[in-house]
């Protein structure tokens, strides 16, 4: 991928497994500099975000506002400034995908790029580094810790009667059934609220006991992007007057065309809040407002949830990050 050459220098036969995660909330420019390190460690990037894998939601995710999609189908991912992103793009909007699902798939592509590494280093040459990049905390804990995913199927029946309760409903149903669960879920996400009460219910115990850490082989650097909480919701609001500019109203139109409304991946901040406007039920300056506000609150809730790991790094200079990478890969 034309990077330069690295400060570390594998041995033949060494096992190189290591995985660099970079979190933090939407808006802190993850994406960017997840880009930078791929450029200058010869990595690929993994994206950890419950959104983004929803194909034709481009715009309100996240996905392309600077960049030109380009599919790799050899490689099965996307080329974004040249390098490949892995999970953007795999299921339609109306398709069920749950964190198994993100962790069994993350898994084997983590499987063929060490298997690759292999190869590589036995030749002498430069191993790919995986970057794992995304706001989604439970997408991202699945793999760190290996969780133990129950492997529960959906039942249609139970999800129609949970849909009927609001968020605040479910949560005071789930901090009885779970309390542990009920203590770190985010309370404004009706899908993970649905499915935690689901899992509980139907296996009839709570769904924190059910996910089970299990040691992994793999060595992982968690570095998290620390901006200064006024310039984080100053990106934020540029970022949405962003999107509106590259089209998020039409794009939402023609999901509407196409999908339910009411469907849990049309739910997403942006999406709902354009189609309040298409529905004139609110002015499009009362949709920007509510998606900053609600993007705002959203970005409060991601750094609350990455805060309780201390196992993450906190930077605010890709500096930084770089300093770190470079000694978590000579070790």
């Amino acid at each position: 991928m034309g990077a330069p050459k690295l400060s570390f220098s594998p041995r033949k036969g060494e096992i190189f497994k290591k995985l660099i995660v970079i979190c933090g909330p939407t808006g802190s420019g993850k994406t960017s500099l997840a880009i930078s390190l791929a450029k200058k460690f010869n990595g690929v990037i993994i994206s950890a975000d419950s959104r983004q894998i929803y194909k034709e939601m481009d715009i309100g995710t996240g996905k392309i506002l600077n960049n030109q999609k380009i599919k790799n189908k050899k490689q099965k991912c996307l080329l974004l400034d040249n390098i490949p992103h892995y999970m953007i793009d795999v299921v339609r909007p109306d398709q069920e995908f749950t964190v198994a699902d993100y962790q069994k798939e993350v898994f084997g592509i983590l499987k063929k790029i060490y298997q690759k590494n292999q190869r590589l280093i036995a030749r002498g040459r430069r191993p790919i580094i995986p970057f794992l990049i995304g706001g989604t905390g439970l997408y991202i804990k699945s793999i760190v810790d290996g969780l133990k995913i129950p492997s529960v199927p959906p039942n249609k029946n139970l999800r129609k009667i949970l849909e009927k309760k609001n968020n605040k409903e479910l949560l005071k149903e789930l901090k009885k059934l779970d309390p542990e669960t009920a203590k770190n879920i985010d309370p404004q996400n009706k899908r993970r609220l649905i499915r935690a009460l689901e899992v509980s219910l139907i296996t009839h115990q709570p769904f924190s006991q059910q996910q089970k850490k299990q040691r992994l082989d793999i060595d992982i650097l968690e570095i998290g992007l620390n901006l200064p909480r006024q310039k984080l919701y100053q990106r934020i609001d540029q970022r949405v007057d962003e999107m509106i500019k590259q089209g998020l109203i039409e794009e939402t139109k023609n999901l509407l065309k196409n999908y339910n409304a009411n469907l849990p991946a049309m739910s997403g901040i942006g999406y709902k809040e354009i189609a309040l406007f298409l529905n004139k039920k609110i002015s499009l300056e009362k949709a920007c407002q509510l998606i900053k506000y609600r993007t705002h609150a959203y970005a409060r809730r991601q750094l609350t949830w990455f805060r309780k790991d201390k196992r993450i790094i906190w930077v605010s200079k890709k500096e930084e990050a770089e300093k770190l990478i470079n000694e978590f890969l000579k070790k």
